[in-house]
Protein backbone atom coordinates (compact mmCIF):
# COMPACT_ATOMS: atom_id res chain seq x y z
CA UNK A 1 0.00 0.00 0.00
CA UNK A 2 1.09 3.51 -0.71
CA UNK A 3 2.32 5.47 2.72
CA UNK A 4 -0.43 8.05 2.72
CA UNK A 5 -0.28 10.94 4.73
CA UNK A 6 -3.01 10.41 6.45
CA UNK A 7 -1.86 7.07 8.17
CA UNK A 8 -1.13 7.86 11.39
CA UNK A 9 -4.61 8.93 11.99
CA UNK A 10 -5.92 5.59 10.11
CA UNK A 11 -3.63 3.57 12.95
CA UNK A 12 -4.35 5.74 16.14
CA UNK A 13 -8.55 5.68 15.35
CA UNK A 14 -7.57 1.51 14.66
CA UNK A 15 -5.54 1.37 17.93
CA UNK A 16 -8.43 3.15 20.15
CA UNK A 17 -11.19 1.81 18.65
CA UNK A 18 -9.94 -1.97 18.46
CA UNK A 19 -8.63 -1.77 22.14
CA UNK A 20 -4.66 -1.46 20.98
CA UNK A 21 -3.89 1.65 22.52
CA UNK A 22 -5.39 4.90 24.04
CA UNK A 23 -4.70 7.81 26.32
CA UNK A 24 -4.46 7.20 29.95
CA UNK A 25 -7.28 8.74 31.77
CA UNK A 26 -9.17 10.30 28.95
CA UNK A 27 -12.16 10.32 31.44
CA UNK A 28 -10.09 13.50 33.08
CA UNK A 29 -8.32 14.93 30.11
CA UNK A 30 -5.66 12.59 30.01
CA UNK A 31 -1.54 13.25 30.59
CA UNK A 32 0.95 13.91 27.99
CA UNK A 33 2.94 11.63 27.15
CA UNK A 34 1.59 8.78 28.51
CA UNK A 35 -0.40 6.08 27.25
CA UNK A 36 -2.63 2.73 28.22
CA UNK A 37 -2.71 -0.24 26.28
CA UNK A 38 -5.57 -1.97 26.07
CA UNK A 39 -6.58 -5.98 26.10
CA UNK A 40 -4.96 -5.66 22.45
CA UNK A 41 -2.09 -3.38 22.60
CA UNK A 42 -1.12 -5.52 25.84
CA UNK A 43 -0.99 -8.85 24.25
CA UNK A 44 0.61 -7.48 21.06
CA UNK A 45 3.18 -5.90 23.27
CA UNK A 46 3.68 -9.01 25.28
CA UNK A 47 4.41 -10.47 21.93
CA UNK A 48 7.21 -7.93 20.96
CA UNK A 49 8.76 -8.96 24.02
CA UNK A 50 8.77 -12.51 23.68
CA UNK A 51 10.24 -12.61 20.32
CA UNK A 52 12.84 -10.62 21.79
CA UNK A 53 13.87 -12.17 24.34
CA UNK A 54 13.71 -15.87 22.53
CA UNK A 55 15.79 -14.34 20.01
CA UNK A 56 18.52 -12.59 22.12
CA UNK A 57 18.64 -14.58 25.21
CA UNK A 58 17.05 -18.08 25.05
CA UNK A 59 18.36 -19.22 21.86
CA UNK A 60 21.97 -17.76 22.61
CA UNK A 61 24.60 -18.93 25.28
CA UNK A 62 26.07 -16.20 25.49
CA UNK A 63 23.54 -13.99 27.10
CA UNK A 64 22.13 -13.86 30.48
CA UNK A 65 18.90 -11.53 31.54
CA UNK A 66 18.31 -9.22 34.70
CA UNK A 67 14.95 -7.62 35.93
CA UNK A 68 16.57 -4.27 38.10
CA UNK A 69 14.52 -2.15 40.20
CA UNK A 70 13.13 0.79 38.85
CA UNK A 71 14.08 3.59 41.55
CA UNK A 72 17.82 2.93 42.58
CA UNK A 73 20.40 4.60 44.91
CA UNK A 74 21.27 8.51 42.98
CA UNK A 75 24.63 7.72 43.36
CA UNK A 76 24.48 5.22 40.13
CA UNK A 77 22.74 8.16 38.26
CA UNK A 78 25.32 10.74 39.98
CA UNK A 79 28.63 8.33 38.30
CA UNK A 80 27.06 7.62 35.02
CA UNK A 81 26.43 11.28 34.48
CA UNK A 82 23.04 11.64 34.21
CA UNK A 83 22.57 13.94 36.86
CA UNK A 84 24.76 16.24 35.18
CA UNK A 85 24.34 15.65 32.09
CA UNK A 86 21.07 14.37 30.82
CA UNK A 87 19.51 16.88 29.18
CA UNK A 88 18.05 18.76 26.26
CA UNK A 89 18.23 22.16 24.98
CA UNK A 90 14.77 23.65 25.56
CA UNK A 91 13.36 26.90 24.19
CA UNK A 92 10.50 29.12 24.92
CA UNK A 93 8.72 31.26 22.46
CA UNK A 94 8.55 34.80 23.74
CA UNK A 95 4.89 35.39 22.67
CA UNK A 96 2.72 32.13 22.96
CA UNK A 97 5.35 30.70 25.98
CA UNK A 98 5.04 27.17 24.83
CA UNK A 99 8.43 25.29 25.66
CA UNK A 100 10.57 23.21 22.19
CA UNK A 101 13.26 21.42 22.32
CA UNK A 102 15.83 22.81 20.35
CA UNK A 103 16.13 20.62 17.62
CA UNK A 104 12.57 20.60 16.63
CA UNK A 105 12.87 24.23 15.53
CA UNK A 106 16.24 24.02 14.80
CA UNK A 107 15.83 23.99 10.79
CA UNK A 108 12.64 26.26 10.50
CA UNK A 109 13.50 28.76 13.40
CA UNK A 110 9.78 29.31 14.09
CA UNK A 111 7.51 28.60 16.98
CA UNK A 112 5.14 25.18 15.67
CA UNK A 113 2.28 26.37 17.49
CA UNK A 114 2.56 30.26 17.26
CA UNK A 115 4.50 30.75 14.07
CA UNK A 116 6.32 32.93 15.68
CA UNK A 117 10.88 33.51 15.67
CA UNK A 118 11.57 34.93 18.46
CA UNK A 119 12.82 32.70 21.38
CA UNK A 120 14.07 32.78 24.67
CA UNK A 121 17.19 31.89 25.07
CA UNK A 122 18.25 27.77 24.80
CA UNK A 123 18.74 26.39 28.88
CA UNK A 124 19.57 22.90 29.64
CA UNK A 125 16.41 20.81 30.58
CA UNK A 126 17.08 17.62 32.96
CA UNK A 127 15.04 14.50 31.55
CA UNK A 128 14.75 12.90 34.71
CA UNK A 129 11.65 12.50 36.87
CA UNK A 130 12.50 13.15 40.28
CA UNK A 131 10.78 11.10 43.55
CA UNK A 132 11.25 10.85 46.88
CA UNK A 133 12.20 7.52 49.52
CA UNK A 134 10.81 7.20 52.19
CA UNK A 135 8.24 9.51 54.21
CA UNK A 136 10.26 12.97 54.60
CA UNK A 137 10.87 14.71 51.54
CA UNK A 138 14.15 16.17 51.84
CA UNK A 139 17.06 16.17 49.73
CA UNK A 140 18.44 13.12 51.78
CA UNK A 141 15.94 11.34 50.60
CA UNK A 142 15.69 12.28 46.97
CA UNK A 143 15.92 9.62 44.29
CA UNK A 144 14.63 9.28 40.53
CA UNK A 145 12.89 6.99 37.90
CA UNK A 146 15.26 4.77 35.83
CA UNK A 147 15.99 7.04 32.31
CA UNK A 148 17.40 4.02 31.34
CA UNK A 149 17.67 0.07 31.82
CA UNK A 150 20.91 -0.04 31.00
CA UNK A 151 22.96 1.39 33.97
CA UNK A 152 21.66 -1.56 36.41
CA UNK A 153 23.11 -3.64 34.36
CA UNK A 154 26.41 -2.18 34.50
CA UNK A 155 26.60 -2.01 38.25
CA UNK A 156 25.65 -5.64 38.54
CA UNK A 157 28.19 -6.58 36.02
CA UNK A 158 30.64 -8.27 38.16
CA UNK A 159 27.68 -10.36 40.30
CA UNK A 160 26.16 -11.45 37.09
CA UNK A 161 29.98 -12.57 35.84
CA UNK A 162 30.67 -14.53 39.02
CA UNK A 163 27.07 -15.93 39.62
CA UNK A 164 26.82 -17.09 36.00
CA UNK A 165 30.31 -18.04 35.32
CA UNK A 166 30.48 -16.16 31.83
CA UNK A 167 33.41 -15.20 29.94
CA UNK A 168 33.78 -11.87 27.61
CA UNK A 169 32.60 -11.70 25.30
CA UNK A 170 29.13 -12.39 26.84
CA UNK A 171 25.70 -10.62 27.24
CA UNK A 172 23.34 -8.75 30.09
CA UNK A 173 19.75 -8.65 28.69
CA UNK A 174 16.69 -5.95 30.16
CA UNK A 175 13.48 -5.40 29.85
CA UNK A 176 12.12 -2.84 31.45
CA UNK A 177 10.16 0.56 32.24
CA UNK A 178 12.32 3.81 31.66
CA UNK A 179 11.33 7.40 32.13
CA UNK A 180 12.44 10.48 30.88
CA UNK A 181 10.41 13.78 31.16
CA UNK A 182 10.26 14.84 27.58
CA UNK A 183 9.60 18.56 26.26
CA UNK A 184 7.64 17.36 23.53
CA UNK A 185 6.28 14.01 23.61
CA UNK A 186 4.34 13.50 20.25
CA UNK A 187 3.60 11.86 17.40
CA UNK A 188 1.29 9.18 19.27
CA UNK A 189 3.68 6.48 20.99
CA UNK A 190 6.71 7.82 19.23
CA UNK A 191 8.35 9.67 22.02
CA UNK A 192 6.40 9.04 25.60
CA UNK A 193 7.48 10.28 28.64
CA UNK A 194 7.05 6.35 30.42
CA UNK A 195 8.32 3.75 27.79
CA UNK A 196 9.36 -0.01 27.90
CA UNK A 197 13.24 -0.80 26.46
CA UNK A 198 14.12 -4.07 25.44
CA UNK A 199 18.38 -3.55 26.14
CA UNK A 200 20.98 -5.43 25.66
CA UNK A 201 24.85 -4.84 27.07
CA UNK A 202 27.39 -7.07 25.23
CA UNK A 203 30.66 -7.13 27.23
CA UNK A 204 33.72 -7.27 24.80
CA UNK A 205 37.54 -7.26 24.68
CA UNK A 206 38.76 -3.71 23.52
CA UNK A 207 40.50 -5.24 20.75
CA UNK A 208 37.31 -7.03 19.39
CA UNK A 209 35.17 -4.19 19.60
CA UNK A 210 34.25 -2.81 16.07
CA UNK A 211 33.78 -6.70 14.99
CA UNK A 212 31.03 -6.97 17.38
CA UNK A 213 29.68 -4.04 16.62
CA UNK A 214 28.82 -4.70 13.22
CA UNK A 215 27.62 -8.38 14.32
CA UNK A 216 24.73 -6.40 16.28
CA UNK A 217 23.62 -4.09 13.87
CA UNK A 218 23.17 -6.83 11.38
CA UNK A 219 21.58 -8.72 14.20
CA UNK A 220 19.29 -6.33 14.68
CA UNK A 221 18.36 -5.48 11.25
CA UNK A 222 17.63 -9.22 10.86
CA UNK A 223 15.09 -9.27 14.02
CA UNK A 224 12.78 -6.47 12.23
CA UNK A 225 12.69 -8.32 8.93
CA UNK A 226 11.99 -11.75 10.19
CA UNK A 227 9.02 -10.31 12.26
CA UNK A 228 7.86 -8.41 9.05
CA UNK A 229 9.49 -4.86 8.84
CA UNK A 230 9.41 -4.19 4.55
CA UNK A 231 13.50 -4.34 3.55
CA UNK A 232 12.17 -0.71 2.33
CA UNK A 233 11.10 1.05 5.34
CA UNK A 234 14.62 0.56 6.86
CA UNK A 235 18.27 1.83 6.94
CA UNK A 236 21.36 2.58 8.95
CA UNK A 237 22.13 6.40 9.50
CA UNK A 238 25.56 5.70 10.66
CA UNK A 239 25.87 8.84 13.39
CA UNK A 240 28.90 11.44 12.42
CA UNK A 241 30.41 12.60 15.03
CA UNK A 242 29.02 15.27 15.96
CA UNK A 243 26.30 13.43 16.21
CA UNK A 244 27.47 10.95 18.68
CA UNK A 245 27.26 11.00 22.60
CA UNK A 246 30.34 11.97 24.72
CA UNK A 247 30.65 7.78 25.54
CA UNK A 248 30.27 6.52 22.35
CA UNK A 249 32.52 5.78 19.67
CA UNK A 250 30.53 4.58 17.25
CA UNK A 251 26.09 4.74 16.92
CA UNK A 252 24.19 3.29 14.07
CA UNK A 253 20.68 3.91 14.00
CA UNK A 254 18.23 1.36 12.51
CA UNK A 255 15.84 4.12 11.11
CA UNK A 256 12.09 3.28 9.73
CA UNK A 257 10.38 5.65 7.40
CA UNK A 258 7.62 6.80 9.72
CA UNK A 259 4.25 8.67 7.81
CA UNK A 260 4.74 12.19 9.79
CA UNK A 261 7.76 14.40 9.85
CA UNK A 262 10.21 13.88 12.93
CA UNK A 263 11.47 17.51 12.96
CA UNK A 264 14.78 16.84 11.69
CA UNK A 265 16.77 14.68 8.50
CA UNK A 266 14.95 13.69 5.73
CA UNK A 267 11.13 13.98 6.29
CA UNK A 268 9.88 10.26 7.83
CA UNK A 269 13.34 9.04 8.36
CA UNK A 270 13.86 8.56 11.99
CA UNK A 271 15.29 6.31 14.58
CA UNK A 272 13.54 2.57 15.57
CA UNK A 273 15.97 1.22 17.37
CA UNK A 274 20.14 2.12 18.18
CA UNK A 275 23.04 0.30 18.40
CA UNK A 276 26.35 2.20 20.53
CA UNK A 277 29.75 1.46 20.99
CA UNK A 278 29.97 3.06 24.26
CA UNK A 279 33.48 2.12 24.73
CA UNK A 280 34.39 1.29 28.36
CA UNK A 281 32.84 4.38 29.34
CA UNK A 282 29.98 3.27 31.96
CA UNK A 283 32.05 0.30 33.29
CA UNK A 284 34.84 2.74 34.21
CA UNK A 285 32.62 5.42 35.63
CA UNK A 286 30.97 2.63 38.33
CA UNK A 287 34.85 1.49 38.97
CA UNK A 288 34.27 -2.08 37.88
CA UNK A 289 36.27 -4.69 35.82
CA UNK A 290 36.90 -7.92 34.68
CA UNK A 291 39.82 -10.52 34.86
CA UNK A 292 40.21 -13.81 33.03
CA UNK A 293 43.01 -15.96 32.08
CA UNK A 294 44.42 -13.10 29.87
CA UNK A 295 44.91 -11.07 32.73
CA UNK A 296 42.66 -7.63 34.15
CA UNK A 297 40.97 -4.88 31.88
CA UNK A 298 37.43 -3.03 31.61
CA UNK A 299 35.66 -4.66 28.36
CA UNK A 300 34.21 -2.19 25.71
CA UNK A 301 30.20 -2.31 25.69
CA UNK A 302 28.16 -3.01 22.83
CA UNK A 303 24.66 -1.44 23.16
CA UNK A 304 21.34 -2.68 21.19
CA UNK A 305 18.94 -0.78 22.09
CA UNK A 306 15.12 -1.12 21.60
CA UNK A 307 12.14 0.62 22.52
CA UNK A 308 8.68 -1.68 22.88
CA UNK A 309 6.12 1.45 22.15
CA UNK A 310 8.29 2.46 19.23
CA UNK A 311 8.87 -1.27 17.56
CA UNK A 312 5.08 -1.85 18.13
CA UNK A 313 4.27 1.41 16.54
CA UNK A 314 6.20 0.10 13.31
CA UNK A 315 4.50 -2.91 13.73
CA UNK A 316 1.78 -1.52 13.01
CA UNK A 317 1.97 0.63 10.29
CA UNK A 318 3.73 -1.76 8.33
CA UNK A 319 0.93 -4.44 8.64
CA UNK A 320 -1.84 -1.82 7.93
CA UNK A 321 -3.38 -2.65 4.43
CA UNK A 322 -6.74 -1.72 3.12
CA UNK A 323 -8.39 -3.43 0.59
CA UNK A 324 -10.66 -1.94 -2.00
CA UNK A 325 -14.05 -3.61 -2.76
CA UNK A 326 -14.14 -5.78 0.10
CA UNK A 327 -12.72 -9.20 0.97
CA UNK A 328 -15.72 -10.92 1.40
CA UNK A 329 -18.73 -11.92 -0.23
CA UNK A 330 -21.24 -9.88 1.92
CA UNK A 331 -22.98 -6.87 0.06
CA UNK A 332 -22.41 -4.33 2.79
CA UNK A 333 -18.26 -5.18 3.34
CA UNK A 334 -17.89 -4.87 -0.94
CA UNK A 335 -19.50 -1.07 -0.50
CA UNK A 336 -16.30 0.19 1.40
CA UNK A 337 -12.49 -0.50 1.90
CA UNK A 338 -11.97 -3.38 4.32
CA UNK A 339 -8.77 -3.15 6.68
CA UNK A 340 -6.10 -6.07 6.97
CA UNK A 341 -3.22 -5.88 9.68
CA UNK A 342 -0.92 -8.39 8.34
CA UNK A 343 0.85 -8.19 11.77
CA UNK A 344 3.51 -11.34 11.61
CA UNK A 345 1.84 -14.36 13.17
CA UNK A 346 3.83 -14.15 16.21
CA UNK A 347 3.12 -10.88 16.93
CA UNK A 348 -0.75 -10.93 16.56
CA UNK A 349 -2.58 -10.75 19.88
CA UNK A 350 -5.29 -13.04 19.00
CA UNK A 351 -4.23 -16.02 16.83
CA UNK A 352 -7.37 -17.81 16.20
CA UNK A 353 -11.28 -16.60 16.19
CA UNK A 354 -14.11 -19.09 16.40
CA UNK A 355 -17.08 -18.19 14.94
CA UNK A 356 -20.33 -20.36 15.10
CA UNK A 357 -22.05 -19.57 11.72
CA UNK A 358 -25.43 -19.39 13.89
CA UNK A 359 -26.11 -18.96 17.79
CA UNK A 360 -27.96 -22.14 18.10
CA UNK A 361 -27.86 -24.24 20.55
CA UNK A 362 -25.93 -27.52 18.82
CA UNK A 363 -23.60 -25.49 17.04
CA UNK A 364 -22.66 -23.15 19.97
CA UNK A 365 -21.84 -25.99 22.36
CA UNK A 366 -19.66 -27.53 19.37
CA UNK A 367 -18.21 -24.22 18.77
CA UNK A 368 -17.52 -23.23 22.85
CA UNK A 369 -15.93 -26.59 22.84
CA UNK A 370 -13.45 -26.02 20.58
CA UNK A 371 -13.06 -22.62 21.91
CA UNK A 372 -12.38 -23.83 25.15
CA UNK A 373 -9.80 -26.45 23.61
CA UNK A 374 -7.83 -23.96 21.76
CA UNK A 375 -7.22 -21.55 24.29
CA UNK A 376 -5.10 -23.70 26.62
CA UNK A 377 -2.73 -23.34 23.82
CA UNK A 378 -3.23 -19.57 21.88
CA UNK A 379 -4.64 -16.72 23.09
CA UNK A 380 -8.29 -16.81 21.31
CA UNK A 381 -11.51 -15.41 20.52
CA UNK A 382 -14.85 -16.31 20.24
CA UNK A 383 -17.21 -13.89 18.18
CA UNK A 384 -21.11 -14.92 17.63
CA UNK A 385 -22.12 -11.12 16.69
CA UNK A 386 -23.51 -10.01 13.15
CA UNK A 387 -23.20 -11.85 10.10
CA UNK A 388 -20.11 -14.05 9.39
CA UNK A 389 -18.60 -11.50 6.65
CA UNK A 390 -19.02 -8.59 9.42
CA UNK A 391 -16.84 -10.89 11.75
CA UNK A 392 -14.68 -11.73 9.36
CA UNK A 393 -13.83 -8.16 8.55
CA UNK A 394 -13.38 -7.69 12.64
CA UNK A 395 -10.90 -10.47 12.57
CA UNK A 396 -8.85 -9.14 9.81
CA UNK A 397 -8.82 -5.74 11.44
CA UNK A 398 -7.01 -6.93 14.21
CA UNK A 399 -4.69 -8.90 12.71
CA UNK A 400 -5.83 -12.60 13.46
CA UNK A 401 -4.35 -15.40 11.65
CA UNK A 402 -6.75 -18.09 11.33
CA UNK A 403 -10.71 -17.62 11.82
CA UNK A 404 -13.03 -21.13 12.42
CA UNK A 405 -16.17 -21.46 11.04
CA UNK A 406 -18.32 -23.91 12.65
CA UNK A 407 -21.26 -24.86 10.40
CA UNK A 408 -24.13 -26.76 10.02
CA UNK A 409 -22.30 -29.37 7.97
CA UNK A 410 -20.13 -29.66 11.08
CA UNK A 411 -22.78 -31.32 12.94
CA UNK A 412 -22.66 -34.02 10.34
CA UNK A 413 -19.05 -34.17 8.93
CA UNK A 414 -17.33 -33.17 12.11
CA UNK A 415 -15.05 -30.50 10.01
CA UNK A 416 -14.87 -27.52 10.61
CA UNK A 417 -13.60 -24.29 8.24
CA UNK A 418 -10.23 -22.45 8.69
CA UNK A 419 -9.66 -19.28 6.98
CA UNK A 420 -6.03 -18.01 6.23
CA UNK A 421 -6.09 -14.11 6.93
CA UNK A 422 -3.66 -13.65 4.24
CA UNK A 423 -4.51 -15.96 1.54
CA UNK A 424 -7.72 -15.77 2.15
CA UNK A 425 -8.09 -19.81 1.66
CA UNK A 426 -10.20 -21.90 3.13
CA UNK A 427 -9.75 -25.56 4.64
CA UNK A 428 -11.95 -28.20 5.76
CA UNK A 429 -10.37 -29.85 9.01
CA UNK A 430 -11.60 -32.70 10.80
CA UNK A 431 -12.27 -31.25 14.48
CA UNK A 432 -10.50 -33.98 15.89
CA UNK A 433 -7.36 -32.45 14.62
CA UNK A 434 -7.72 -28.98 14.77
CA UNK A 435 -5.77 -27.92 17.63
CA UNK A 436 -3.04 -30.11 15.76
CA UNK A 437 -3.38 -28.52 12.58
CA UNK A 438 -2.98 -24.50 14.56
CA UNK A 439 0.05 -25.67 15.96
CA UNK A 440 1.51 -26.67 13.29
CA UNK A 441 0.72 -23.19 11.16
CA UNK A 442 1.46 -20.99 14.30
CA UNK A 443 4.30 -22.71 15.52
CA UNK A 444 5.96 -23.30 11.82
CA UNK A 445 7.30 -19.66 11.88
CA UNK A 446 7.43 -19.05 15.89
Amino acid sequence: MSRENDLMEKIVSLAKRRGFIFPTAEKYGGLGGFWDWGPLGVELKNNIKREWWKRFVQERRDVVGLDSAIVTNPEVWKKSGHIGGFADKLVECKYCHHRFKQEDIKESNQCPDCGKSVFEPARDFNLMFKTFVGPVEASTSVAYLRPETAQNIYVNFETIAQTSRLKVPFGIAQIGKAFRNEITPGNFVFRTREFEQMELEYFVNPKEDDRWFSYWVKETIKWFLDLGIKKENLREHEQAKDELAHYAKATVDVEYNWPFSTGAGDKGWAELMGVANRTDFDLKAHGLKYKDESGEFVPYVIEPSFGVERSALAFLLDAYDEVKGGRTTTTESNKEKEVVLHLHKSLAPIKVAVLPLSKKTDLAKVANDLYEAIRKNFISAYDDVASIGRRYRRQDEIGTPYCVTVDFESLNDKKVTVRDRDTMEQERVPMAELSKYLNHKLNEIL
